[in-house]
């Protein structure tokens, strides 16, 4: 009796053990379906909420004379969600704290940088990604000590202390950063000069390019900041206003992804952010908005190309920090083909008018003020303007070109901004703000740990969810 309780007992855990093993190795195979992201694209559109992205596939379709025929590589993605915004003491954000949420997962006062609301140190996704580990860059189109970018490296309790922001990141070891240069206040936040600090960063061992061939011709160089041109911009132009000598970011992707996986085979962590689009909400610019959700767009095509190599290892995430302009599209009518004809951004035109000023010695003729809105926004060429809009023109231009107002004392962004408002009105579209909103943003992804972002969420949810997927 003794052996054969003894016998069953042993086949009890024999078969015990069997079940266990088995359950080790359904769950190492969903762990392999599934996958782990060893590769993490991360862009951020400052300011683009979901109408926005709506506009550019509007005005893309428009393009193409049919409706709904075009679409953005981001909206193809299988996961498209929607996101809020608030902060932790305001229903509207601003960049800092939705910067913060989208970089800790936690939410914070508006203003702050990578500290809770009561001023505690957070880590970011890229800090845990570096502990991972992982090479880490962080990108953007405006200065790398901007809001946004400044979340993933800094820890500050105003997001105007630029000096001590740049500082955080030589401190933060990061392996690639790169947009269009630093705000360059060498002053710290208690008005006490400081140094230069592009020496500081030097001096850290960061290899400073300026525009994309320097990048190219020094490739080997294991931490790289890579900026505009030697004009040592303060922001790379507007996609409508652009060169061929100016820094994109589609570059800026390819350069990333060139020193982030250059011997490394442990992966990485990239944090790409339009911050440009923004600009174009505040100002509302419909047409150089659009053009910033397109170059958006093309730079994630790079890194498309790169899932695409590696499926099983890749995510890609894009999302916002908030909506800006309040932006409606569509006020009864839509007639977005009309902004093909706008050639400048507004701050551009602005420039233009400036420059036409200066060479004809302040005094301008109204012809001379409308050659120059034909060449640039296309009207009475291309897009018919009736009588009362033409008279806003003419008012803003009679009202900057006063006879005996000093040069200095002329606002010569009034034309600017009469010009897009009108072409915005033939457009179709409308803005409610200059400033922010509390507008949803958008959230798509692809890639491994994709599923973590079906659903609505909060900002905040967002790196909490690729902490996950990649397990930092």
């Amino acid at each position: 009796m003794y052996t054969q309780k003894k016998n069953l007992f042993k086949k009890y855990i024999m078969r015990k053990h069997f079940y266990i093993s088995l359950l080790v190795i359904m769950l190492a195979g969903v762990q392999i379906v599934c996958g782990q992201a060893k590769y993490v694209f991360y862009f951020i559109g400052d300011g683009m909420g979901i109408n926005q992205v709506n506009m550019a596939e509007a005005y893309l379709s428009a393009l193409n004379g049919e409706r709904g025929s075009a679409s953005l590589l981001m909206t193809q993605f299988p996961v498209a969600s929607m996101a809020t915004t608030f902060s932790a003491n305001f229903d509207v954000t601003e960049s800092a704290a939705a910067g913060t949420a989208l970089a800790t997962g936690t939410k914070t006062k508006n203003g702050h940088i990578g500290v809770d609301p009561e001023l505690n140190r957070l880590v970011s996704i890229a800090e845990k990604a570096k502990k991972a580990g992982k090479k880490v860059g962080i990108t953007t189109t405006v200065t790398i000590n901007h809001a946004t970018p400044a979340s993933f490296y800094a820890h500050q309790r105003d997001r105007n202390m630029y000096y001590e922001i740049a500082q955080d990141l030589i401190l933060s070891g990061f392996d690639f950063f790169a947009g269009g240069g630093f705000d360059r206040r060498d002053m710290l936040f208690d008005n006490t000069k400081a140094p230069d600090i592009y020496p500081l960063i030097e001096q850290a061992g960061y290899y400073i390019a300026k525009g994309y061939d320097d990048f190219k011709a020094n490739v080997g160089k294991s931490k790289k900041i890579v900026l505009m041109h030697e004009e040592w911009a303060d922001g790379i132009p507007y996609a409508i206003d652009r060169t061929e000598k100016d820094l994109t970011l589609k570059q800026i992707t390819e350069a990333a992804i060139e020193t982030l996986t250059r011997d490394n085979n442990k992966g990485f962590f990239v944090m790409i952010e339009a911050g440009r689009i923004d600009g174009a909400g505040h100002a509302n610019d419909g047409a150089t908005n659009i053009r910033e959700v397109m170059d958006l767009d093309e730079a994630l095509k790079v890194a498309y190309e790169f899932y695409k190599k590696h499926p099983k290892e890749t995510l890609i995430v894009v999302s916002a920090d908030h909506e800006t302009g309040g932006l409606t599209v569509g006020r009864g009518s839509l007639n977005l083909v009309f902004l093909k004809n706008q050639k400048a951004s507004q701050d551009k035109l602005t420039a233009q008018i400036r420059e036409l000023s200066a060479s004809k010695g302040g005094s301008v003729s109204w012809d001379e003020v409308k050659n120059l809105l034909t060449e640039s926004m296309g009207f009475w060429n291309e897009i018919p303007v009736n009588w009362e809009r033409e008279k806003m023109l003419r008012d803003a231009y009679q009202e900057t070109f006063v006879p005996g107002r000093a040069e200095n004392e002329r606002n010569f962004s009034l034309i600017a901004t009469k010009a897009k408002q009108v072409i915005n009105d033939i457009a179709g579209l409308g803005w409610s703000t200059g400033s922010h909103s509390a507008g949803f943003v958008p959230v798509f992804a692809v890639g491994a740990g994709q599923e973590l972002f079906k659903g609505k969420m909060h900002i905040s949810d967002i790196p909490k969810n690729i902490t996950k997927a990649a397990n930092y």
